[in-house]
């Protein structure tokens, strides 16, 4: 390994030219012009996405015209009132579904709540006796916090445990599974398709986070027998801060969703006003209250980026890029300052590499200051995103580049 305090070495000049080969070779690089980007490597996708070029006018007219000029009219006569389940259509060939089955509102926490909740009021409908909800304890930690919140609410008994140990603690007591597609602090992904099947041989239901996936690779939803699943859209998907979360129900369980949550905007007649609860059908079940429309409309101009993209061609790229930083990290950072945590194998890695560092939140601070933008998890971890829309490979030369400077 080599330190880069001076000029380039053979090998670094060598890597920054394979840097402009891939680039030059990329099927996704009209697609860094459709963003608003400086000159800051921005590996920080997996937090809050880049700002799409289009949103802006967008959110302009819908405040200056739809609210600002037909006001109230803007319910009927601009699609307001759908908005929800036309934007979770747009959403769902992202991860693998089928159009009705995504509704766009409220937060991932809240969507957290309203799925699990509704899964262990299916696993016990007709048995009784499923008592238990099993829960990532790597998790994010809201949704330990509400996985703990929701077994009280259900009486049932938490059982928190690695994704790895699941087959082991599920029995004909386990209702419902939650569990995150990849880890936020590592960006481990996590075998989907293999828990989703024995959680169903165990008769219980799967709810999946895919918070940190969406927009970065295949989920395939359907195709895996998935129940129910949630996700934040500011991240990969990048619509914005606070943007509106998802939740999937798959249609197969849609007349039996009994919400947690229910409210006016889920009811059958939500303009009948009756005092009675009658649900509606689909995944508008999944609704509860009048949606947030300037940020719900925006997160639908953000996802304008998505046409005419393959989420394989993303995959393609995300592995391409981290593989090729993974590559540059070793040839640059003195040896011993940095551990990847994030693993070596395409089939356990999401989008993001994370290096166990010494100092790492210090380090983070000076990384930013020139120009690098990742962020930082405690103790240790350093964790860079790559949204293959549009961070480039030359970003992660210069990334890695950067950080061996700053450790040397």
């Amino acid at each position: 390994m080599s330190e880069t305090g001076g000029a380039l070495s053979g090998t670094d000049s060598g890597l920054a030219a394979e840097a402009a080969k891939l680039d030059a070779d990329d099927v996704l690089r009209a697609k860094r012009a459709e963003f608003v980007l400086d000159d800051t490597v921005y590996l920080d996708g997996n937090s809050l996405g880049a700002l799409p070029a289009n949103v802006p006018g967008r959110l302009a007219e819908v405040m200056t015209h739809e609210w600002g000029t037909l006001r109230i009219r803007s319910w009927d006569e601009s699609g307001w009132w759908t908005a929800p389940e036309r934007i979770g259509d747009r959403i769902a060939p992202l991860v693998g579904a089928a159009p009705g089955q995504i509704v766009v509102g409220d937060s991932t926490s809240v969507n957290v709540f309203k799925a699990l909740v509704a899964a262990v009021r299916m696993a016990r409908d007709p048995d009784e006796g499923r008592d238990e909800i099993v829960v990532d304890a790597t998790t994010f930690p809201t949704d330990g916090y509400i996985a703990e919140s929701a077994a009280r609410l259900t009486g049932c008994r938490l059982i928190p445990v690695t994704p790895g140990d699941v087959p082991g603690v599920l029995g004909d007591r386990t209702a419902a599974v939650l569990l995150n597609h990849a880890d936020y602090r590592t960006g481990r992904l996590h075998d989907l398709p293999g828990l989703t099947a024995r959680i169903h041989a165990a008769g219980a239901l799967a709810v999946w986070d895919l918070c940190h996936t969406a927009g970065a690779l295949p989920v395939g939803l359907d195709a895996h027998g998935v129940d129910l699943a949630v996700g934040c859209t500011y991240k990969y998907l990048n619509g914005g801060p606070g943007s509106p979360a998802y939740l999937y129900v798959r249609e197969e369980l849609q007349s039996r969703f009994d919400s947690p949550l229910p409210g006016w905007n889920s009811h059958a007649q939500p303009f009948g006003m009756r005092p009675e609860f009658e649900a509606a059908d689909g995944a508008l079940r999944g609704r509860v209250g009048t949606p947030d429309i300037l940020s719900m409309l925006a997160l639908e101009a953000a996802l304008d980026v998505w046409e005419g993209v393959s989420v394989d061609t993303v995959r393609a790229k995300s592995l391409a890029l981290t593989d090729f930083f993974l590559r540059c990290v070793e040839a640059y950072v003195p040896e011993g300052r940095v551990e990847p945590v994030t693993p070596r194998a395409h089939a356990e890695r999401g989008s993001q590499v994370a290096l166990r560092c010494e100092g790492a939140g210090d380090v983070m601070k000076r990384l930013i200051e020139q120009g690098v933008v990742g962020d930082y998890r405690a103790p240790d971890v350093l964790r860079f995103g790559f949204t293959p829309l549009y961070v480039s490979f030359a970003d992660a030369e210069r990334a890695a580049r950067v950080l061996a400077r700053t450790l040397a």
